[in-house]
Protein backbone atom coordinates (compact mmCIF):
# COMPACT_ATOMS: atom_id res chain seq x y z
CA UNK A 1 0.00 0.00 0.00
CA UNK A 2 0.96 3.73 -0.75
CA UNK A 3 1.83 5.10 2.72
CA UNK A 4 0.29 8.29 1.72
CA UNK A 5 -3.00 6.58 1.19
CA UNK A 6 -2.97 4.94 5.06
CA UNK A 7 -5.72 7.28 6.21
CA UNK A 8 -8.14 5.74 3.49
CA UNK A 9 -10.57 3.49 3.79
CA UNK A 10 -10.36 0.56 1.14
CA UNK A 11 -13.27 1.76 -0.68
CA UNK A 12 -11.67 5.08 -1.47
CA UNK A 13 -8.14 3.65 -2.28
CA UNK A 14 -9.61 1.38 -4.94
CA UNK A 15 -11.55 4.86 -6.40
CA UNK A 16 -8.51 6.62 -6.08
CA UNK A 17 -6.53 3.88 -7.94
CA UNK A 18 -9.09 3.95 -10.82
CA UNK A 19 -9.66 7.87 -11.16
CA UNK A 20 -7.36 7.79 -14.36
CA UNK A 21 -9.57 4.98 -15.51
CA UNK A 22 -12.84 7.18 -14.73
CA UNK A 23 -11.42 10.48 -16.35
CA UNK A 24 -10.59 8.11 -19.30
CA UNK A 25 -13.77 7.01 -19.72
CA UNK A 26 -15.07 10.33 -20.04
CA UNK A 27 -13.05 11.81 -22.50
CA UNK A 28 -12.57 9.44 -24.85
CA UNK A 29 -16.55 8.19 -24.56
CA UNK A 30 -18.91 10.71 -24.71
CA UNK A 31 -18.69 11.29 -28.38
CA UNK A 32 -21.61 11.06 -30.86
CA UNK A 33 -20.23 7.93 -32.72
CA UNK A 34 -20.52 6.22 -29.33
CA UNK A 35 -17.49 3.98 -30.59
CA UNK A 36 -15.67 1.17 -27.94
CA UNK A 37 -12.31 2.94 -27.05
CA UNK A 38 -9.46 0.30 -26.75
CA UNK A 39 -7.90 0.06 -23.18
CA UNK A 40 -4.25 -1.09 -23.95
CA UNK A 41 -4.20 2.11 -26.79
CA UNK A 42 -5.47 4.47 -24.13
CA UNK A 43 -3.39 3.24 -21.16
CA UNK A 44 0.10 3.86 -23.27
CA UNK A 45 -1.07 7.26 -24.67
CA UNK A 46 -2.24 8.85 -21.57
CA UNK A 47 -1.26 6.87 -18.63
CA UNK A 48 2.71 6.73 -18.90
CA UNK A 49 3.05 10.37 -19.94
CA UNK A 50 2.24 10.92 -16.38
CA UNK A 51 4.91 8.59 -14.34
CA UNK A 52 7.37 11.16 -14.21
CA UNK A 53 6.82 12.49 -10.65
CA UNK A 54 9.03 9.92 -8.37
CA UNK A 55 6.68 10.61 -5.01
CA UNK A 56 3.42 9.62 -7.55
CA UNK A 57 5.50 6.42 -9.35
CA UNK A 58 4.22 4.57 -6.57
CA UNK A 59 0.37 5.59 -7.31
CA UNK A 60 0.85 4.88 -11.00
CA UNK A 61 2.50 2.27 -11.03
CA UNK A 62 -0.47 0.55 -8.97
CA UNK A 63 -2.81 2.30 -11.62
CA UNK A 64 -0.96 0.48 -14.40
CA UNK A 65 -1.61 -2.86 -12.89
CA UNK A 66 -4.86 -3.05 -12.89
CA UNK A 67 -5.71 -0.19 -16.04
CA UNK A 68 -6.97 -2.31 -18.44
CA UNK A 69 -9.08 -4.34 -16.20
CA UNK A 70 -10.63 -1.38 -14.61
CA UNK A 71 -11.17 0.33 -18.11
CA UNK A 72 -13.01 -2.52 -19.23
CA UNK A 73 -15.03 -2.84 -16.61
CA UNK A 74 -16.26 0.83 -16.60
CA UNK A 75 -17.05 0.43 -19.98
CA UNK A 76 -19.37 -2.43 -19.62
CA UNK A 77 -20.44 -0.15 -16.61
CA UNK A 78 -21.14 2.78 -18.83
CA UNK A 79 -22.10 1.99 -22.18
CA UNK A 80 -23.87 3.25 -23.75
CA UNK A 81 -22.46 6.57 -23.09
CA UNK A 82 -25.64 8.40 -21.89
CA UNK A 83 -26.04 11.84 -19.91
CA UNK A 84 -27.41 9.40 -16.33
CA UNK A 85 -23.85 7.36 -16.76
CA UNK A 86 -22.18 11.08 -17.01
CA UNK A 87 -23.46 11.94 -14.16
CA UNK A 88 -22.36 8.65 -12.05
CA UNK A 89 -18.81 9.38 -13.38
CA UNK A 90 -19.02 12.59 -12.14
CA UNK A 91 -20.05 12.08 -8.95
CA UNK A 92 -17.44 9.19 -8.70
CA UNK A 93 -15.10 11.95 -9.28
CA UNK A 94 -16.45 13.97 -6.76
CA UNK A 95 -16.26 11.00 -4.24
CA UNK A 96 -12.33 10.75 -5.40
CA UNK A 97 -12.00 13.91 -4.92
CA UNK A 98 -13.27 13.99 -1.55
CA UNK A 99 -10.48 10.76 -0.72
CA UNK A 100 -7.60 13.57 -1.92
CA UNK A 101 -8.30 15.61 0.71
CA UNK A 102 -7.80 13.49 3.42
CA UNK A 103 -4.74 13.26 2.36
CA UNK A 104 -1.31 14.65 3.52
CA UNK A 105 -1.59 18.35 1.95
CA UNK A 106 1.94 18.15 0.12
CA UNK A 107 0.98 14.45 -1.41
CA UNK A 108 -2.53 15.92 -2.53
CA UNK A 109 -1.57 18.91 -4.19
CA UNK A 110 0.80 16.63 -6.36
CA UNK A 111 -1.89 13.84 -6.73
CA UNK A 112 -4.30 16.69 -7.98
CA UNK A 113 -1.87 18.45 -10.08
CA UNK A 114 -1.40 15.35 -12.09
CA UNK A 115 -4.37 13.86 -12.27
CA UNK A 116 -5.69 17.94 -13.25
CA UNK A 117 -2.96 17.51 -16.00
CA UNK A 118 -3.79 14.09 -17.11
CA UNK A 119 -7.75 15.44 -17.61
CA UNK A 120 -6.56 17.85 -19.60
CA UNK A 121 -4.46 15.76 -21.90
CA UNK A 122 -6.39 13.26 -22.37
CA UNK A 123 -9.26 15.77 -23.14
CA UNK A 124 -7.00 17.62 -25.40
CA UNK A 125 -6.61 14.03 -27.18
CA UNK A 126 -9.96 13.18 -27.36
CA UNK A 127 -10.64 16.46 -28.44
CA UNK A 128 -8.76 16.16 -31.77
CA UNK A 129 -10.52 12.90 -32.43
CA UNK A 130 -14.07 13.86 -31.11
CA UNK A 131 -14.87 17.63 -31.41
CA UNK A 132 -18.03 17.19 -29.40
CA UNK A 133 -16.74 15.90 -26.75
CA UNK A 134 -18.35 16.85 -23.69
CA UNK A 135 -15.62 17.31 -20.39
CA UNK A 136 -17.18 17.63 -17.19
CA UNK A 137 -16.75 20.61 -15.07
CA UNK A 138 -16.36 18.03 -11.65
CA UNK A 139 -12.63 17.47 -12.56
CA UNK A 140 -11.98 21.18 -11.68
CA UNK A 141 -13.29 20.25 -8.66
CA UNK A 142 -10.59 18.32 -7.74
CA UNK A 143 -8.56 21.60 -7.65
CA UNK A 144 -10.37 22.39 -4.42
Amino acid sequence: MITQFYKLTDEERELLYKVPVLISVLASCFCENQKRPNAEAIRSAYLKTFMVNPLLLPYYNEVEKSYIGQFESAIKQYFPFVEPMRVTLNREIGRANRAISKLDREYAHMLHQSLEKYARHVKRTADSVCSDLIFPADISALAE
